[in-house]
């Protein structure tokens, strides 16, 4: 079950490989805007991402049937949808789906590194980092 907030991976690739370059970030930044609202109280140096230009914050929770459910925010809208994407990837699966994905292939066909300078991607391997690690300790 992906989260009813965030379209399926699929459809956002589908949806982004029709559109110029300013329209693929206004994609991302409308997809920022679908996560769900993460308290402040959770906004830590503990789910803080290392390694980002802006702040970013994921805190995974793990559900009654062993899914990973995360919320995520940052400071600056086209890391929000950079985020946004990558828990498109892995949303409300189980914790050992999440920890075998591969987040970087799924993430393809968005083309980030070409699209986007090096400071909006620079954090982008440590939140999938942190989402695989997450992963293979719930699992």
């Amino acid at each position: 079950m992906i989260s009813p907030l965030l379209p399926p991976l699929a459809d956002l690739a589908d949806e982004y490989g029709f559109l110029d370059s300013e329209d693929r970030y206004r994609l991302l930044i409308e997809l920022g805007r679908k996560l769900e609202l993460m308290p402040e109280a959770l906004k830590t140096d503990a789910t803080k991402v290392r390694g980002c230009s802006a702040s970013v914050w994921v805190y995974p929770t793990k559900l009654g049937d062993g899914r990973l459910h995360f919320l995520a925010d940052s400071n600056a809208a086209i890391t929000k949808g950079i985020v946004a994407l990558v828990l498109a990837a892995v949303q409300d699966r189980p914790a050992e789906e999440v920890a075998e994905t591969d987040i970087e292939g799924k993430l393809e066909p968005f083309e980030l590194t070409r699209e986007l300078s090096s400071n909006r991607t620079q954090g982008l391997p440590n939140m999938i980092a942190l989402v695989r690690d997450t992963a293979r300790r719930f699992a």
